[in-house]
């Protein structure tokens, strides 16, 4: 594994160990890969994914992925998310995401 990678992984342990989502108030997780963005509602009390949403890893559809996972959260009567921005920097594709799913009407 390339050293980035480590840096990431270590980013994301340090922001696990204090982000927790529950049924009321799901973790909103992002992965990133070259190809797609993955966005996914997690209630980490029963180990469950609530929602997902995939797209493709460019800033258009990282903003149309996040108001993809707004809208099923929206439809699941969920309107706050704990933001787990997966140890990546905020910025981008991963700003991008939040940003559509703010307008989507998800609060952080």
């Amino acid at each position: 594994m390339s050293i980035k990678h480590e840096k990431r992984n270590r980013r994301h342990k340090r922001i696990r160990a204090r982000i927790f989502g529950t049924s009321e108030k799901p973790r909103l997780c992002v992965f990133r890969s070259n190809q797609y963005i993955y966005a996914q509602l997690i209630d980490d009390e029963k180990n469950k994914i609530m929602a997902s949403a995939k797209g493709e890893s460019n800033v258009k559809e990282a903003k149309k992925a996040g108001a993809a996972i707004a809208k099923k959260a929206i439809e699941k009567k969920i309107e706050k998310v704990v933001f787990d921005r997966g140890g990546y920097k905020y910025h981008g594709r991963i700003k991008a995401l939040a940003d559509g799913a703010r307008e989507g009407g998800l609060k952080f």
